[in-house]
């Protein structure tokens, strides 16, 4: 693949902007001449989604209220790296503790992805957090409204497929996490 863009960008508006998203709307012509006008991006901080085990076999979740979905949806701990934080194992870590109260003996990066590029320019970075254990009080932002739940790993294997993890990049990220740890096979 060529090291240029193929696509050029002869304008950028931006729409909406605050803490949480920047909304542009791009005008670009693509390798062909064709020009896309509006062409939206959302610009969102990266974040990081945790994978984290305990000793006992169990993967440490949350029970989260979206209001998008209007549901409350069972997911990976994890969420948006702070600027001021370089390192996505960290920033997994502080959100595992914040949200679930616990510590992991070790975490590493699995990967790093883009959730959609076609729209976004942010990245989900998975990590795997091992030998988990209750370290600390849960320490909730003020918009969250979440409940901690260690399932059993074949619970969670058994419910993937019925739609036990509500949002959707979780589920390979359970999924890397456990064949990472040698859970399963993949």
């Amino acid at each position: 693949m060529p090291d240029t863009p193929p696509w050029t960008t002869l304008d950028s508006e931006t729409l909406v902007k605050d803490r949480w998203i920047n909304l542009r709307a791009d005008t670009v012509r693509t390798e062909r001449g064709a020009v896309l006008s509006p062409w939206y991006v959302l610009d969102y901080p990266d974040w990081t989604a945790v994978v984290p085990l305990t000793a006992d076999d169990r993967i440490v979740l949350v029970r989260q209220w979206r209001h998008a979905a209007g549901a409350w949806c069972l997911e990976l701990p994890g969420g948006i790296i702070d600027p001021d934080e370089a390192d996505p194992v960290a920033a997994g870590c502080r959100e595992l503790l914040e949200e679930t109260g616990h510590a992991a003996r070790e975490a590493r990066l699995l990967y790093s992805a883009f959730p959609n590029p076609a729209t976004q320019t942010n990245r989900m970075h998975v990590v795997l957090a091992t030998g988990c254990t209750p370290s600390a009080p849960v320490s909730h932002e003020p918009g969250e409204s979440l409940q901690v739940e260690c399932l059993p790993v074949a619970e969670v294997l058994a419910g993937i497929g019925n739609g036990l993890l509500a949002h959707g990049l979780h589920v390979g990220a359970a999924l890397a996490g456990l064949a990472a740890a040698g859970r399963i096979r993949l």
